[in-house]
């Protein structure tokens, strides 16, 4: 067939010849593939909907999803896509061709391979595309390279995840074979499928199983040369398992996974590969989802045939099985240990021709595996192959394997089963008894170590076809319901859908066209997240398509009478969905399934349901059936419309048949009756929890006849009930009614007086009653009653001005006009006027037969009562006959007009003649004395004679009527579409005769449109069945054919493959071209759009393969489909028609291209000028320019025009139009339009003036003399000062070039540094050392008290910091909350027991809560003092961790509270409260451990990098400002030239001797010294650092010599009145230093001063120095801001979900809806509270020295995490401070990756408050006995005894504190006076110091 093969095959040649041009509608042409990434229209037809479209410029191969992470990977000819999988938009790409190949060559990835045949750039076809989940990814082998795979990344297809053969060092070398290279099939025909198999037992990853197509030496897919080396015999088995462990060793990447490795590939031998050519279909595993410790199977599908490739040969279907391992990690099969395989057949029973031998598709469902087949055709007929449809049950192929397995080794039976030969492991064994051998169930299902033969059964398994269909190319199915749904692609673009019932029956089917003509590839998926789309892939598109489209069924018989599986009728919401998408619809009666069928939908019946419109109801019964969940509880209503509705109610439960009970709309709210009628129907609504449900019809009557009424005879009116009629006797029946009885009245002449008798029936009662005789508006007379059953109209007279009227007689009761007696039958009264109508005698005359009194006596008058009969009238004149001729045979119908042709009929019957051959007239035809139609007789020979009637006289004609015998001699055209709508001409004589002419096709078709003259007849073909050549007949007066023998031929209809282009601009009118096949058939083509279209446009044909239309006009900018019609008949495809999948409205639709409608193109003159002069006789060429789009219009599109002249195009370009005029242009106007013009559109751009040529002469010297003259003026006075100017420009020119110099020099050396410094950095980088983290306790203390740990360490820790023997110092414990609580033994009772009471009380939540707010509510209690109580309460209940966080909750909770009033948006912006600082604190201990084990390394590379980076280059040792810094403040903006010295230093110390230390020649002492301490003692913590003061440099120059260096000496240099501080380079030789400053200038101490004579230049040019920097570091910084922001799968951060969770509680609890205000709150709470701490304060976190510059660096990257965290676009110029700026650019991502982590944390499984307090009491556990809580106790009871009142007065104010006696409790430990004085710790303020980040106003949109 003409489809892809299996792996990724292209299209054969046949489909691409078909389509001589792009045929990929509707997407853009390859130049710009990408722009349109994503189609949002979806087509929809019936029950199935594409969603979305993804086009590839290049064939598509393959796919796979990936459910997990709800994405698909598409592969093409030479690229890779990543696309999301709901949208099918684009995330990642790779291009993997072309590249320099050959098929005779090794893969260039074998080092040891040569090739001596020329490599040509060939296109790479993608063979396998599989997901490996276990490792992280994606398998893509293509044909390139013998067949190589690389292994990518699953979420990054652009990236390499594995790179084999692994790169040079430092990855070991691997010594690789070609079988390790050659995969997949290395041909773009030929097939390959693969299979990602789960890891054996003992194996480290997972296995790939691959089948490929042999294509070596000997098979057709081989290169036809001289050569005859062959790379792939040896080296690519048919069927192999290879293995994927790519975290294990790389040596044994894709080798065959056992040893010895035949035990795991089939390979066919040499000598059979000619009969058995395999061709692969697809891979899989069955079941999918297998339970613990059952069997899993994979399963290959293939066609195995003898000459592959022809299309005419039987192949032979196969399904192969190999075992793979039980549960996981069970021990893995040989593969020829378990291989087994079967013969699939497709039949019908009907013997071979039905049989479907070519396997196409597969799709394994639960227990059948379903399969397509076709049967070959040949390839002239590859696209409509018939094809079928089959399903074979899982559990036969179990059955079937398990007795052949028996049937080889147990009971031989060899026309059962055979050891498969044909394969080089099949060689030797064949089926033989084993004798005492009793095969265990698994041992039949998978063979054992002692059975290792791969078999094949030799009866293959058989199945009927359960649906036929032409070009079938892919199949998927799905179970829903009681169906079971089959999808079927086909080869022309389509879509089908077929339902089938539980007999496998089909009960519907819908089609939907994905892309036309590009064949749908033979694996269709299921999305795996959702089952209710599908992926399919097209050759040119990646499609997803819903299912169903349930909603266009807008009723529930519409929607469960559809039988699409997926839809039901959702009953309470009145739509049709699919079951999930409905509520409640696994409860019963919620939603109804199509199997249930249309019986089952809610209906409703009225009681009653007429109702009479004067009578008053109670109410009304509502009927309801169906399937309706119960009502009863439900909020129920009757609507009857226009917003009316009255109250429903049911009595009780119910289903199926429900009752309910509903109150009548008011009678004020009836509907009106519309004019003339007695009734209105009202539709009601049955309204359920505000949803109209079901509907019923009732009816509003007024009494008529036909509604349940009594005719009252007293009333004389109809009542509805009879008890309101006093009479007796009223009538029961129609014929009872007093009523007028018809009777025969003669007609009256007009004006005459008459008495007019009418007859009554059941008329007593009324005899007496007034009555009137009304004879229609205004003609009244009286009515005489002559007995009980008669009355007379007396004295009528009618008046009439036609010939005859008629006028209805009816009674009514007089003063009573709307009151009539009833007249069945109606009366009439005919009047006639003789004197109107009747212009002849026998006109008049024959008026007698109406019984109308009329006599002829000069006109027609009344007959007077005396008058004799009328008499004779004069002979007939005949005036005209038509036709004047007809054909021998007779028939033709002869018309003659004229006067007196007989008063009635039977005066002209069988007397017409010509001639001697009677006429016969025609009595239904006759008009009395004007016209007799007659059928002449045949004529034994042509002759012509007048015609003559005979009517008591005669008349004679006066033109002859002609006998003649009509001849027909050709036809032409000869041939035509089969459509029809060919226009044909007959030539002939005498064609023009006769009254009646057919033209019948085929003996029965009649042509129609017939248009003839005397030698040719004119007619439009009708359509033919099929192509064969048929008789044409022409017939005249339906008699004979006349003879010719005219034949025409019927072919094969016209076929349109593509138009070109496929937009157009609105206006219409651009040439699209139609290539197709057969145009030399079509006379006539017209081209229509659907929708926006304006009138169709005629085309023109061009040939048999090319028709040119001009496009229509559009009324919008959109997309349309387009129609062509072909000989008047709409075009429809015959491919199409003949797999016969479309609906009818379709397939007469057949609208299969599309017209991509753009705005008008615009066009303006070079300088947009409206005006152009020009002077007549000189060259005139003009620039257009044009505006931007996306037409592609060429060169020969448009039309140029001045006036009338013609502009000649010479240059086009996207934006620029040049053409040129070649002839003069006439003066006569002296104006000319400058018109462009592009189809239908035209514009005029400007106007050409034209001027006078000896005028513009004249002018022209004149000012030219005066301009000459001025500038001898000019330049005499510019020659004098240019001298002087010249001098200064030198000048000036020396000083810019020596500054462009020195800009050029700095901007080169920064291209190079941040070209190399990332490189540099990263190697010299590599940290030996552990990383010095300080202890949990010396990070509680420094995070909860900054600045007291600052002080601390500031008083006790430097000045006592001396060295051991080992060159380090030691850290004395100085923290009071660290050591020992010193107090007197005298004091200790009493304090202990103080510290007992006062803990029990802060253990008690209402004391703790009110304690705070008592003090928070003190103006004196400063915000320092908030800070320190907060953290000495942290470590008071340090311990109790879970305590401590339910007091934070609380106060939190009152804190929302407070901000949720004012501003919410500003809550915990700043840290101001008591509880803002626990939550710090909070934070600070739950998050130590990520810190510590995640955060802590980047952190700390991070700093250590920016030293590095800092001391690479000069650093001013006054301002400390450095040439490398990420802070523009410490810039040093001046270009000092230094150079790195390598010094050899010994130094006894910190456990290194010697070391070579990297200085610069720029240093000073100081800082050299500085760098060798930090080389010997990088290892040490820095607390335990030597300064550098208390060292002393000493430089031995020689072995007897030596110096101690120092910063300033004797040596130094004074310069300027200044000493300059001595560098290295200063004991070199002279070189710039840096300079101290005298003691006269101290007060600027951090100015530096340098040489004066150092040459100037512009310092902002260094600030590419902070890019450098940035870039060196970037690395560095991401790896940081990843490792906050990440979730380690193994720890996840539960105190962040937990706090998260209960912002949004309350936040929800508040109403606060907006996202913006829990995004602040999220990061105010955790980013900016804690990582913005830990990022400004390293020395928190490690012992580490922390400077000034370090600090300002640590401020842009802690001010870059702000603005990452923030939501407010960022508003940056080039006037924003670069601190902003630098890293503005990263901001966009790093906000992602924020987002990203704060709905992980969000996605997270919640915590319960168990699982959080004993995440808590482990985290108090961990830490116990670090702090002393007694000295903390001790403190905040100061803060207790300072407000002591003011905390009493709070307890006594809270009833919680009074009943539970807390101010008593309170007052207790006041009165022990536990002799605070006795404490030796009186500790200073501690306070929180905050760090130097920005305020969080960005935060706050």
């Amino acid at each position: 067939m003409a489809r892809r093969a299996a792996g990724g095959a292209p299209l054969s040649a046949r489909a691409a010849a078909a389509s001589p041009l792009p045929r990929r509608p509707p997407f853009p042409a390859p130049s710009c593939p990408l722009l349109l990434l994503l189609f949002l229209g979806a087509a929809r037809i019936d029950a199935l909907e594409i969603q979305r479209r993804f086009p590839s410029p290049t064939p598509t191969n393959n796919f796979a999803l990936d459910g997990a992470a709800g994405t698909v990977y598409l592969a093409a000819v030479n690229r890779l896509y990543q696309l999301s999988g709901a949208n099918l938009s684009l995330e990642a790409e790779a291009a993997v061709g072309p590249v320099a190949d050959s098929p005779l060559c090794h893969a260039p990835q074998l080092p040891q391979a040569s090739c001596e045949h020329p490599r040509r750039l060939t296109d790479n076809y993608n063979k396998i595309l599989q997901l490996d989940p276990g490792q992280g990814l994606v398998v893509v082998c293509g044909s390139i390279y013998q067949g190589f795979c690389q292994l990518r990344r699953r979420g990054n297809i652009s990236a390499v995840a594995v790179h084999f053969p692994p790169a040079a060092p430092p990855a070991q070398p691997v010594t690789v074979f070609p079988s390790m290279l050659n995969v997949a099939a290395n041909h773009p025909n030929a097939s390959t499928v693969g299979l990602v198999l789960p890891p054996a037992a003992g194996t480290g990853g997972s296995r790939l199983l691959v089948g490929a197509t042999y294509t070596g030496y000997g098979s057709a897919f081989f290169p036809r040369n001289s050569s005859l080396e062959d790379h792939r015999f040896e080296n690519t088995p048919e069927i192999s398992i290879r293995s994927l462990d790519a975290r294990g060793d790389l040596a044994k990447l894709f080798t065959f996974d056992l040893n010895p490795s035949d035990d795991n590939i089939l390979k066919i031998k040499q000598s059979a590969k000619e009969q058995h050519k395999l061709g692969f279909v697809r891979a899989f595993l069955h079941p999918p989802d297998p339970q613990p410790g059952a069997q899993t199977y994979a399963y290959l599908a293939l066609n195995s045939e003898a000459r592959a490739g022809d299309k005419e040969s039987q192949a032979r279907s196969l399904l192969a099985r190999i075992c793979l391992p039980r549960g996981a990690g069970g021990d893995a099969k040989k593969l020829t240990e378990s291989y087994i395989q079967l013969g699939l057949q497709c039949a019908g029973g009907a013997g071979r021709g039905d049989l479907y031998s070519r396997l196409v598709s597969v799709f394994p469902a639960r227990e059948r595996l379903f399969a397509v087949f076709e049967r070959p055709q040949g390839a002239l007929a590859a696209r409509t192959a018939p094809a079928a449809l089959c399903a074979f049950r899982f559990a036969d192929v179990q059955a079937a394997i398990r007795a052949a397995r028996n049937a080889c080794f147990v009971d031989p039976a060899p026309d059962v089963v055979a050891v498969l030969d044909s394969v080089v492991q099949g060689t030797g064994p064949a089926c033989e008894r084993k004798l005492n051998i009793q095969l265990q169930p698994e041992q039949l299902d998978c063979g054992a170590a002692h059975l290792q033969h791969p078999l094949s059964i030799l009866q293959p398994l058989k199945a009927s076809p359960m649906f036929r269909a032409p070009g079938l190319s892919s199949v998927a199915v799905a179970s829903v319901g009681n169906y079971t749904v089959v999808f079927l692609g086909t080869v022309s673009g389509r879509l089908l859908k077929i339902n089938l019932n539980e007999s496998m029956q089909v009960v519907s089917r819908r089609v939907v066209t994905v892309a036309y003509g590009e064949p749908v590839h033979h694996i269709m998926q299921f999305d795996p997240a959702d089952p209710g789309y599908l992926y399919l892939m097209t050759s040119h598109q990646m499609a997803r398509v819903k299912v169903a489209a349930c909603a266009m069924h807008a009723t529930c018989r519409d929607c469960v009478g559809a039988a699409d599986a997926y839809c039901g009728w959702c009953a309470l919401e009145t739509r049709c969905t699919l079951q999930q998408d409905c509520a409640n619809s696994s409860q019963p009666h919620f939603w109804t399934s199509a199997s249930e069928g249309p019986g089952h939908c809610p209906t409703m019946t009225v009681l009653p349901a007429k109702i009479d419109v004067h009578q008053e109801y109670p109410g009304m019964i509502l009927q309801i059936s169906g399937s309706l969940p119960s009502l009863s509880g439900m909020e129920m209503a009757c609507d009857y419309g226009n917003n009316i509705h009255t109250v429903a109610r049911v009595p009780g439960p119910a289903y199926g048949h429900q009752i309910a009970y509903c109150n009548l709309l008011p009678r004020d709210q009836f509907p009106p009756f519309l004019p003339h009628q007695d009734h209105v129907t009202v539709e009601m609504f049955l309204r359920v929890n505000g949803q109209n449900i079901v509907r019923a019809s009732f009816t509003i009557y007024d009494c008529s006849p036909q509604w349940p009424c009594f005719w009252c005879i007293q009333q004389h009116a109809c009542v509805s009930n009879q008890s309101r009629c006093e009479a007796s006797s009223n009538p029961m029946n129609p014929q009872d009614c007093p009523q007028i009885l018809p009777a025969a009245l003669a007609p009256v002449p007009t004006g005459s007086s008459q008495s007019v008798p009418v007859h009554l029936a059941n008329a007593a009662f009324f005899q007496g009653t007034a009555l009137e005789c009304s004879f229609g508006q205004e003609e009244i007379f009286e009515a005489v009653w002559v007995n009980e059953s008669a009355v007379r109209c007396n004295q009528v007279v009618l008046h009439t001005t036609q010939k005859s009227q008629v006028f209805p007689l009816s009674l009514q009761l007089k003063g009573q006009p709307a009151r009539f007696l009833d007249s069945p039958d109606p009366v009439t009264v005919e009047v006639y006027n003789c004197a109107m109508g009747s212009p002849d005698c026998s006109q008049c005359l024959g008026r007698e037969d109406l019984g109308h009194q009329c006599v002829w006596s000069d006109g027609c008058r009344l007959r007077g009562t005396l008058q004799p009969l009328p008499g004779t009238c004069p002979a007939p004149e005949i005036r005209a006959i038509e036709p004047l001729s007809g054909p021998l045979d007779g028939g033709t119908l002869l018309t003659i007009r004229g006067r007196n042709l007989g008063r009635r009929f039977s005066d002209v019957a069988h007397s017409v003649w010509i001639g001697s051959v009677a006429c016969e007239p025609l009595a239904d035809r006759y008009t009395v004395s004007e016209e007799i139609v007659c059928a002449t007789g045949p004529a034994p020979g042509a002759f012509s004679d007048v015609v003559t009637v005979n009517a008591s006289k005669e008349g004679r004609s006066r033109e002859r009527f002609s006998y003649v015998l009509p001849l027909v001699h050709a036809l032409e055209p000869t041939m035509g579409p089969k459509a029809g709508g060919t226009r044909i001409t007959i030539q002939g004589s005498d064609l023009h005769v006769g009254s009646e002419l057919q033209v019948l096709v085929n003996g029965t078709e009649p042509c129609t449109e017939l248009v003839r003259t005397d030698t040719s007849i004119a007619c439009t073909v009708p359509g033919g069945a099929l192509p064969a050549s048929v008789p044409v007949c022409v017939r005249f007066e339906r008699r004979g054919c006349v003879h010719g023998n005219l034949t025409f031929w019927y072919m094969r209809n016209p076929v349109i493959t593509a138009i070109r282009p496929r937009r157009s601009h609105v206006s219409g009118g651009r040439t699209i071209t139609v290539a197709g096949e057969r145009f030399h058939m079509v006379q006539n083509v017209s081209m229509a759009v659907h929708h926006i279209g304006r009138e169709p446009t005629l085309c023109k044909v061009l040939n048999s393969t090319l028709i040119t239309c001009p496009s229509p006009g559009a009324l919008s900018n959109a997309s349309a489909p387009v129609d062509f019609f072909l000989n008047g008949r709409a075009y429809a495809d015959e491919a199409a028609v003949a797999e016969e999948l479309l609906d009818p409205e379709e397939a007469q639709r057949g609208s299969r291209f599309r017209l991509d409608y753009l705005p008008d193109p615009q066009f303006s003159t070079a300088k947009r000028e409206k005006w152009i002069k020009h002077h007549p006789g000189e060259p005139l060429t003009l620039v257009i320019h044009k505006e931007q789009d996306s037409l592609g219009l060429e060169s020969h599109e448009y039309r140029v025009k001045i006036g009338q002249v013609s502009c000649d195009i010479q240059i086009v370009s996207e934006r620029v139009i040049h053409c040129s005029v070649n002839e003069s242009l006439g003066t006569a106007e002296g104006q000319l339009p400058i018109t462009i013009q592009v189809g239908n559109f035209n514009q005029t751009i400007a106007t050409l003036q034209l001027g006078g040529s000896e005028t513009a002469i004249i002018v022209s010297i004149v000012i030219c003399s005066i301009l000459l003259l001025l500038s001898v003026v000019a330049l005499f006075v510019f020659c004098t000062k240019s001298r002087r100017a010249e001098r200064y420009w030198q000048k000036t020119l020396l000083q810019m070039e020596e500054m462009e110099s020195q800009i050029r020099e700095e901007i080169r050396k920064g291209f190079a540094e941040l070209q190399t410094d990332m490189t540099d950095l990263t190697k010299e980088l590599n940290r030996s050392q552990g990383i010095p983290f300080l202890e949990y306790k010396h990070f509680v203390t420094r995070t909860f008290f900054p600045k007291c740990s600052s002080l601390y360490e500031e008083r006790y820790v430097l000045p006592s910091q001396t060295l051991n023997s080992q060159g380090s110092s030691t850290v004395p414990e100085t923290h009071p909350l660290l050591g020992e609580w010193k107090i007197p033994e005298s004091c200790r009772p009493n304090m202990e027991e103080g510290i007992s009471l006062f803990s029990s009380l802060l253990n008690n939540k209402h004391f703790l809560i009110v304690f705070v707010h008592a003090l928070e509510q003190q103006k004196d209690f400063a915000v320092r003092d908030r800070c320190s109580l907060a953290s000495l309460l942290t470590i008071a209940l340090h311990g109790k961790l879970e305590y401590y966080t339910g007091i934070m909750k609380e106060l939190l909770v009152d804190l929302i509270d407070a901000s949720a009033a004012k501003n919410p948006k500003l809550m915990l912006r700043r840290t101001e409260s008591v509880v803002e600082k626990m939550l710090t604190n909070w934070m600070s201990i739950c998050m130590y451990s990520c810190l510590r084990e995640t955060v802590g390394e980047p952190f700390f590379l991070l700093l250590c990098a920016i030293k590095q980076q800092i001391n690479k280059g000069s650093i001013d040792a006054i301002t400390g400002k450095a040439r490398y810094t990420l802070n523009e403040e410490w810039l040093l903006r001046e270009n000092i030239e230094a150079k790195p010295r390598n010094l050899n230093v010994s130094f006894q110390g910190c456990g290194m001797d010697s070391l070579s230390v990297r200085a610069m020649d720029t240093d000073t002492l100081t800082q050299v010294k500085e760098k060798i301490l930090e080389a010997f003692c990088k290892n040490v913590p820095y607390s335990q650092w030597p300064r550098a003061e208390d060292v002393d440099l000493e430089w031995f120059a020689s072995s007897t010599q030596s110096y101690v260096l120092r910063d300033l000496d004797d040596t130094s240099v004074v310069e300027d009145g200044r000493k300059k501080l001595n560098t290295l380079a200063h004991y070199k030789g002279p070189r710039t230093g840096a300079v101290v400053l005298p003691t006269d200038e101290l007060t600027e101490p951090k100015k530096s001063h340098r040489q004066s004579h150092r040459k100037k230049v512009l310092p902002e040019i260094y600030l590419t120095r902070l890019l450098s920097t940035k870039g060196t570091l970037q690395k560095f910084l991401d790896d940081l801001f990843k490792a906050i922001l990440s979730i380690r799968e193994d720890k996840p951060p539960l105190a962040v979900k937990y706090f998260f969770d209960f912002l949004e509680e309350q936040a929800e609890k508040r109403g606060i809806s907006d996202p913006d205000t829990l995004h602040i709150w999220k990061t105010n709470s955790l980013p900016l509270r804690f990582w913005v701490n830990i990022l400004k304060n390293p020395q928190f976190v490690f012992d580490i020295d922390k400077t000034d510059h370090i600090d300002a660096c640590l401020s842009v990257i802690a001010q870059a995490f702000i603005d990452a965290c923030s939501i407010s676009d960022l508003q940056l110029g080039k006037d924003s401070p670069t601190n902003k700026l630098l890293y503005a650019k990263e901001i966009p991502e790093y906000r992602k990756i924020v987002q990203r982590y704060y709905k992980q944390i969000h996605d997270m499984t919640p915590l319960s408050e168990q699982e959080m307090n004993a995440h808590l009491a482990e985290e108090s556990r961990k830490y116990q006995n670090e702090f002393n809580t007694n000295v903390a106790m001790a403190e905040i009871y100061k803060y207790a005894k300072r407000y002591r009142t003011q905390i009493v007065a709070a307890l006594e104010a809270n009833p919680t504190a009074r009943r539970t006696q807390l101010q008593h409790k309170f007052e207790q430990t006041q009165a022990l006076e536990w002799g605070l004085e006795c404490t030796a710790w009186t500790a200073p303020p501690l306070t929180l110091l905050r760090p130097r980040a920005l305020p969080h106003a960005a935060l706050h949109p």
